[in-house]
């Protein structure tokens, strides 16, 4: 088990933050996790301690807002996610963390400054087969390394303007198929050790404390507030995404 007192300075706040923004506030947030913990260690491992506390984050987000998601959604992009996760365990050796913190960068700045260039307010979006399947795709790949399934996903959910808990409660059970189907991919590439497990088992009082936490923050937000603040956070975490990639890619 981890011992180095600095990297629970890192990790408490990183899964804090996972939870709050399961719990619904401020999705987004949640890709600063792997990042801050990536100060004291590499990313695939931060990655690898955080996904047994996301699945248990899952499930206690999946009765938070039972019955509370768009089921039209969850039958486009869950499969899409899944071919997604496959596509990523497969490209595992040669696809580098930083090619896809471009991406997803790319992605999220994009389409935020689209959303905010735009003249007027544009009309709400539909459920659409191929935009879904296309989002929920990238939204699966870009999670498999470090949990960035965020932006792809809200660049689809997001125009559909639902109900807040409807939207938050269709990311959470997206999320958690998402997460459980990593596991047996985690445990062939060998990313699992005791130190591991046990690190985040120490970890994992924090889930539900968080997702409690951004759930309460979602009740007393109103709907307008969360959707700019989700676009908020998309932007700064393209920002912060294009940033690191370049730099990495860079070698500064």
């Amino acid at each position: 088990m981890i011992t180095d007192p600095f990297f629970y300075l890192c990790a408490i706040p990183a899964v804090l933050l996972y939870g709050i923004a399961k719990g619904g506030f401020g999705g987004n947030i949640a890709i600063l996790s792997v990042p801050l913990m990536s100060l004291v260690m590499p990313p695939q491992q931060a990655a690898t301690i955080l996904l047994p506390i996301l699945c248990t984050m899952d499930l206690v987000a999946l009765r938070t807002f039972r019955g509370r998601w768009s089921k039209p959604n969850l039958r486009i992009i869950i499969p899409a996610a899944l071919v997604g996760t496959v596509l990523a365990w497969l490209s595992f050796h040669w696809m580098s963390d930083a090619h896809i913190q471009v991406m997803i960068g790319l992605i999220a700045l994009s389409f935020t400054l689209n959303i905010w260039l735009r003249r007027g307010e544009p009309p709400a979006r539909g459920v659409s087969r191929w935009r879904g399947g296309i989002w929920g795709t990238i939204a699966g790949f870009t999670s498999f390394g470090i949990h960035a399934g965020g932006p792809p996903i809200n660049v689809y959910l997001l125009p559909q303007k639902m109900e807040k808990t409807l939207l938050m409660g269709t990311i959470a059970v997206f999320f958690a198929v998402v997460n459980f189907s990593k596991i047996p991919f985690y445990i062939q590439l060998g990313q699992f050790d005791t130190s591991n497990l046990l690190t985040a088992l120490v970890l994992l009082p924090l889930a539900p404390i968080g997702i409690r936490l951004g759930f309460w923050m979602l009740q007393k937000t109103n709907q307008e507030l969360i959707y700019q603040l989700c676009y908020v956070f998309l932007f700064l975490t393209g920002c912060k995404l294009l940033y690191d990639g370049g730099r990495t890619l860079m070698g500064w």
